[in-house]
C-alpha cells in the first residue's frame, strides 16, 4: 500500500523530470523510510510503557525510604533521595560484566550470540522482576507496620516502620541490571536499523520515549490518586504494593 506514494501519476512532475506535488510523490528511499520507522513502532511504544513505569517506581521509591529506618550506623541517615543511586552503581558494574564475561560465555554455551532484541527482552523481564520485588518489600513493610500497631487512626500519621530501607537496594540493583541490559542496546539497535538518512535520530528516539514515558507518569498517578484508595497523603494509609503490581502486570 505504501509504495503508491511512489508511482508517478499524470501531473505529479514537470517535464524536466522534477516533482511537481511535493506532498502527492515521495521517493522510493522515503516510503523505505517509512516502513522501517513503523516496523520499530512496537519496540519503541513497549519502551514508553516501561520508562512510565520506572518513573512511578522512582518517585514511590523516595516515599518508601521515607517511612522505612533510613539509617546506617548511629549517626548517618541515607536521603531519600539517593537511593536510585544504587540502581545507577549496579548499572555502572554490570555493563563492563556482561561485555568482558556474560556475552562471551553466551556465545561458547550456546554456540551464537545474543541478539540484541534478546537483550532488550531481558531488560523488559528484569524491569518486571523488580516492580515484584518492589511491591513485596512493601508488602513486607506494612506487614511490620500492623504488627508494631501504627496502621490504626491516631497519631501515627506518616510513621516510621522500623523496617531497613536498605531491603530497598536488592530491587534496585534487579533495575540496574535491566537496564545496562536494555538501554545500551536499544540504541543500538535503533543506530543498526534506522536507514542511514535517519541515523542521527537514533539517540533521540529513544530518549522521546523516555521524555513520553515520564510525562505519562504523572497522568498514571493522578489518574491512580483519583480512582483508587492506593496512594493517598499517607503512605502508610495506601497500598503502594498494590501499584507495582499494576505496573509489573
Amino acid at each position: 500500500f505504501l509504495n503508491k506514494a511512489s508511482l508517478i501519476t499524470v501531473g505529479d512532475t514537470h517535464l524536466d523530470g522534477s516533482i511537481a506535488k511535493r506532498w502527492r510523490l515521495c521517493t522510493v528511499q522515503e516510503v523505505e523510510d517509512l516502513k522501517t520507522l513503523i516496523r520499530l513502532f512496537p519496540l519503541w511504544s513497549t519502551g514508553i510503557y516501561l520508562n512510565t513505569a520506572i518513573a512511578v517506581q522512582i518517585n514511590l521509591t523516595i516515599l518508601q525510604s521515607l517511612a522505612m529506618d533510613r539509617s546506617l550506623g548511629s549517626s548517618f541517615k541515607i536521603p531519600a533521595a539517593s537511593f536510585k543511586v544504587f540502581s545507577y552503581i549496579s548499572m555502572a558494574i554490570s555493563l563492563p560484566l556482561m561485555d568482558r564475561f556474560l556475552y562471551p560465555f553466551s556465545r561458547s554455551l550456546l554456540r551464537r550470540p545474543f541478539t540484541l532484541l534478546h537483550k532488550i527482552g531481558m531488560g523488559h523481564v528484569l524491569a518486571i522482576i523488580g516492580l515484584a520485588a518492589m511491591a513485596w518489600v512493601e508488602r513486607r513493610r506494612i506487614q511490620v507496620m500492623h504488627q508494631r500497631g501504627l496502621a490504626f487512626p491516631g497519631d501515627h500519621l506518616d510513621a516510621v516502620v522500623p523496617i531497613s530501607a536498605l531491603w530497598l537496594v536488592l530491587p534496585l540493583v534487579i533495575f540496574g541490571v535491566g537496564s545496562a541490559f536494555y538501554v545500551p542496546n536499544l540504541v543500538n539497535l535503533y543506530y543498526q536499523e534506522f536507514p542511514a538518512s535517519l541515523k542521527n535520530l537514533g539517540a533521540s528516539v529513544s530518549l522521546l520515549s523516555l521524555g513520553i514515558g515520564y510525562y505519562l507518569s504523572t497522568t498514571v498517578v493522578h489518574a491512580l490518586q483519583n480512582a483508587t484508595p492506593w496512594l493517598t497523603d499517607d503512605i502508610n494509609r495506601g497500598r503502594v504494593d498494590n501499584v507495582y503490581w499494576m505496573l509489573a502486570g
